[in-house]
């Protein structure tokens, strides 16, 4: 019979948290960019971000998945949501599963409980990622700016997600809307993907949203 260390890494008090882009003081910026503005960003604050690997051709495996978060196993390039929670295809037997903040450690019980005794592995990253969300009828103008992977509609659909090159680094593209996108970025790069950003949206008008 295997055994998994698990246990619940968010500190439950005692202790301040504080999103990669704290010290930007997005907050004081709400309302203050154009009236109208182009782009949108708002940072999706400290939420649960949890690797999942395991043999998605495996009935028993997607079954478990489906009865531990009741969304079905996306397929390549693709990603399934509900409400906060979302799954996202990362490579032939990895996902990518974001949580609410403070749920990863009832959400990795529940996979495994789910899962029982597949070979399995499940890693908690929330402290070295974030998302940020852009919204607005420019989003795909400073994403041509910003990435060569082609971002039209018919190559980039709701619901699809990749991994590419944006500006001089690499993070995972996600399009959750007709004019909504997530960006899943490294903690250590959110500096420069945030001045990047005011930079490439600046002809269009950037605002911030809480």
């Amino acid at each position: 019979m295997s055994t998994a260390n698990v246990y619940a890494q968010r500190p439950t008090r005692d202790a301040r948290a504080e999103s990669p882009l704290h010290h930007a003081d997005l907050a004081s910026l709400i309302g203050k960019g154009r009236k109208n503005a182009g782009v949108t960003v708002r940072e999706k604050k400290l939420l649960g971000h949890l690797v999942l690997r395991g043999d998605a051709h495996d009935p028993a495996f997607a079954s478990g998945v489906q009865q531990a978060l009741g969304l079905p196993l996306p397929v390549a390039l693709t990603l399934v949501a509900s409400g906060d929670t979302s799954l996202q295809w990362l490579g032939p037997d990895e996902w990518l599963l974001v949580v609410p903040g403070g749920a990863e450690f009832a959400t990795e019980q529940a996979l495994r409980a789910a899962l029982g005794e597949l070979h399995i592995s499940i890693v908690n990253v929330s402290g070295g990622q974030q998302i940020l969300e852009l919204s607005g009828p420019n989003v795909r103008d400073v994403l041509m700016k910003s990435t060569s992977y082609d971002v039209h509609p018919n190559n980039f659909p709701v619901g699809k997600a990749v991994g590419t090159v944006f500006g001089k680094s690499q993070l995972v593209i996600r399009r959750t809307g007709e004019e909504t996108w997530e960006l899943v970025i490294r903690r250590s790069f959110s500096d420069y993907w945030w001045l990047w950003l005011q930079d490439a949206a600046a002809e269009y008008g950037l605002s911030v949203q809480a």
